[in-house]
């Protein structure tokens, strides 16, 4: 990762530390699953992705802080209630106990539906100047719309129904564009509007590379879940498998989705070619994301 890229995560991680409640503040348990479940050793891939965009169009970061802490609170809620029983099953995280392991299934599904609120009280009262009602009542429309069952809830609901059957590529992709992309192009987007972009161009341009990097993420994910080590990834290496999920690399062959990974790459890097050396370093999550081992 760069070291703009390092930055906007140390970045990130103040921001985020800042919004959450106390630990200390009843109700405490609760609290601190919640801090749990979003500090630690993310890659705060997604407010990454809003530092990157608002500042490819000159936005100072404290004006992208609420759209990042957002996002990545959602994405944090999405991971505690995709890690139960009832979902995934995961026992490890991040490499750590998942946050029911750590506290219990029930404060873990209280600290999820906590953090989906929190994400959009943290949107919708921030008072930072550059960003009118308007923009603000449509960021909230394109973080809910990323939540919801045209998103990431949709998603997991074809990925449950999903576990032992044979996918087309199509709708594996169908899924993915659900359950991962979904939030990865609200992220591009939240940035872009934060940052005060409406050239319509410029945000088709966005909108296909965040479709193009969600869908590169994934694959990469499916890879590393074969070829890579749990120490590196924080989570159980071979669990897809196991479980039957369908993968990119169950469905086209393990060289095919490597060559499927290296073409959504270079088609991220094409949609935003427009925008210069502006988006140098969206060029360079681009490049983190098709390349990261963990």
């Amino acid at each position: 990762m760069s070291p703009n890229l390092r930055a906007f995560a140390v970045h990130a991680d103040i921001a985020l530390g800042a919004s959450l409640p106390a630990v200390q503040q009843a109700p405490a348990e609760l609290h601190r699953a919640m801090h749990y479940a979003v500090m630690g050793s993310g890659k705060r891939l997604r407010p990454i992705l809003v530092y990157a965009t608002g500042n490819s169009f000159g936005a100072p970061l404290p004006r992208l802080d609420a759209a990042a802490v957002a996002v990545e609170i959602i994405h944090a809620y999405s991971l505690v209630h995709d890690d139960l029983p009832a979902m995934d099953d995961d026992a490890i995280r991040r490499g750590r106990p998942t946050c029911h392991v750590e506290f219990g299934e029930a404060m873990a599904i209280l600290a999820g539906d906590a953090l989906q609120a929190l994400a959009f009280e943290v949107l919708a009262h921030d008072e930072t100047p550059g960003i009118d009602s308007k923009t603000r009542l449509e960021m909230l429309r394109v973080l809910a719309n990323a939540c919801g069952s045209q998103g990431m809830a949709g998603g997991q609901a074809f990925d449950l129904s999903a576990v032992g059957q044979q996918l087309t590529a199509a709708e594996l992709e169908r899924m993915h564009v659900h359950k991962t992309g979904a939030l990865i192009r609200a992220s591009v987007r939240l940035g872009a509007l934060a940052a005060g972009c409406t050239d319509p161009a410029a945000l088709d341009a966005l909108e296909r590379y965040g479709h193009c990097i969600g869908l590169a993420f994934q694959i990469r994910d499916d890879i590393l879940d074969i070829e890579g080590h749990a120490d590196q990834i924080g989570k159980t290496v071979g669990k897809d498998a196991a479980q039957s999920k369908p993968t990119y690399p169950a469905i086209l062959g393990l060289q095919a989705s490597k060559a499927m990974l290296d073409e959504l790459t270079e088609e991220a890097l094409k949609a935003i070619a427009p925008l210069g050396e502006s988006a140098a370093d969206l060029h360079d999550l681009a490049r983190f994301i098709a390349e990261r081992e963990s």
